[in-house]
């Protein structure tokens, strides 16, 4: 489980296959200075919510990995996640079959 920092506060987990894909995604879009949500489901531990964020390039953003191997990337899955977070919805946290997968978060001072 590797995790995402998003302004310095709030600690997101996710599997580390999920979140090097949705590394790739948040960072192409960053990198073209754009702005867009990022929705993931909770686990039931962390209330069995959804929880969105906003994503700019503004917001420090950090992501650690639990391995030590980068994981193999799969070019349709990385795909289909670029086209949600450029829709009105925004990025949601699906696996390969497109399937919401969960992430845990953990924030400072809550």
């Amino acid at each position: 489980m590797g995790y995402m920092m998003y302004d310095s506060s709030t600690q997101i987990s996710f599997e580390d296959r999920v979140l090097a894909h949705l590394e790739v995604v948040i960072v192409s879009k960053l990198r073209r200075k754009e702005s867009f949500a990022l929705s993931w489901r909770e686990t039931p531990e962390n209330g069995d919510g959804r929880t969105t964020v906003w994503i700019d390039p503004s917001i420090p953003l950090r992501f650690r990995f639990s391995g030590s191997r980068p994981p193999a990337l799969d070019r349709d899955w990385i795909e289909r996640l670029a086209v949600a977070a450029a829709s009105s919805t925004g990025l949601i946290a699906v696996d390969e079959l497109g399937q919401p997968v969960t992430g845990t978060t953990h924030e400072r001072g809550v």
